[in-house]
């Protein structure tokens, strides 16, 4: 079988690890449009277009620290070195990823600086035909394959509220995707929208360095971390004008910038409508499990769930989808899969969740876990992953300063212990 990877990120290795593996008869390549692996785990102090007039893809910033313990940042069969530290450097899990890479000898499947332009069913012999641009030498191939496993991330097409009054704005405004170091926002009165995880990090790496910082958000909860004196909460953005901003709770705010933490969106500008597969309100449809195409099953979309033990959960969904490729499992009828994915839209509508929190999975994440495990006959990920995961989670919003202090070490598949 001739498998597609499209993105060589830590999904894209994942995909390829198992493709080689020795377990399938496979020929595999992985498309990178850059010049290393790591996808959005690669810093680049550039921001805008690329050298080939692509979008920059990676978010990351400078001073980022990961808000997961790297006790579930690992893959099941390698695991994060032992540090001290549980909360790791972007720089520190960039290496992990060149390890993992190295250790399983990916690099050699992988055609760097070559942009997927078009992916779409074929009528010949193979299903899939895929047209990719060659960018150094600025030429156009195109390559037939049976499977494509789709690892492009989801964090890199910026999500930006329709605000009253935006476009009439006189200071500036950005999105996180193009933030990188603290320092342009210095002696400003910043507010930031969204208190998600980039939000509420961001607003406190800020505070460092702007005069003032208002974080507006619509958590129900309260959050229960200390920030620094200069950094105050409002509810939702009712109305912006040229320098003020007036909030749900009719106070109002004279500010200096529009800083946007608002998420992403799901975006795959080379899939052609004929696989079947689109983007509804931020949710992707119609799709089995989160992750297979049920109009073309040999079509798979690896990571989409967000709030999860991310490595592992790519290399849990990498081996399911490779036990029906390869025909251990047989696929239900498409009717059964989208009844499934139904199924699941109801419950979570009923559970007040909007469809853009379809792919979200938090608390939800062990259930997803094991239903991939059983439903394909593969080896589950220990439970001691989502525990932590929740345990840091909570954490994180109660003591947002100091919680990255805190170090763990897992002790066997269901316990840890904080040292």
């Amino acid at each position: 079988m001739k498998i597609a990877v499209i993105g060589a990120g830590s999904a894209g290795l994942a995909a390829l690890r198992h493709c080689t593996s020795g377990t399938y008869d496979t020929e595999v390549i992985c498309y990178e449009k850059t010049d290393q692996v790591g996808g959005t785990w690669v810093y680049r102090e550039e921001t805008g277009l690329d050298l080939y007039g692509l979008p920059i893809h990676t978010s990351m910033y400078k001073n980022l620290r990961t808000n997961l313990p790297k006790e579930v940042m690992g893959y099941p069969d390698y695991p994060v070195p032992d540090t001290p530290d549980s909360y790791l450097t972007r720089t520190q899990i960039l290496e992990f990823l060149n390890s993992y890479c190295n250790h399983f000898n990916l690099r050699q499947y992988i055609r760097f600086f070559h942009n997927v332009e078009l992916v779409e069913p074929s009528t010949g012999d193979r299903k899939w035909t895929i047209k990719v641009k060659n960018l150094e030498k600025d030429t156009v191939l195109t390559e037939s394959f049976d499977a494509v496993m789709v690892c492009n991330g989801h964090y890199f097409e910026p999500s930006t509220p329709n605000l009253k009054g935006q476009q009439t704005f006189q200071g500036q405004q950005l999105h996180s995707h193009d933030y990188r170091m603290p320092d342009i926002f210095t002696d400003k009165t910043v507010l930031v929208l969204g208190a998600g995880p980039s939000g509420m990090d961001l607003a406190l790496e800020i505070s460092r360095k702007a005069k003032r910082v208002i974080l507006s958000h619509h958590l129900k909860d309260p959050i229960g971390t200390v920030f620094p004196e200069n950094v105050v909460q409002k509810p939702d953005v009712k109305e912006v004008t040229e320098h003020d901003v007036l909030f749900e709770d009719d106070s109002k705010e004279t500010v200096d910038v529009l800083f946007y933490c608002t998420g992403y969106k799901y975006s795959f500008p080379f899939l052609s409508e004929k696989c079947g597969v689109r983007v509804d309100s931020n949710m992707v449809t119609p799709l089995w499990k989160h992750l297979v195409s049920i109009e073309n099953p040999t079509l798979a979309l690896v990571g989409l769930p967000f709030y999860v033990c991310a490595f592992s959960m790519f290399d849990l969904q990498v081996r399911f989808i490779l036990q029906y490729w390869f025909g251990k499992k047989d696929f239900p009828s498409k009717a059964n899969m989208l009844q499934e994915e139904a199924e699941e839209f109801e419950n979570r509508r009923k559970e007040g969740l909007e469809k853009r929190h379809f792919h979200m999975m938090g608390f939800k994440q062990g259930h997803y876990y094991d239903d991939l495990a059983n439903t394909a006959g593969i080896t589950p990920l220990p439970p001691v992953l989502t525990k932590l995961h929740n345990e840091s989670s909570t954490r994180f919003l109660d003591d947002l300063v100091h919680y990255r202090e805190s170090r763990y070490r897992i002790i066997d598949d269901y316990n840890f212990i904080q040292l």
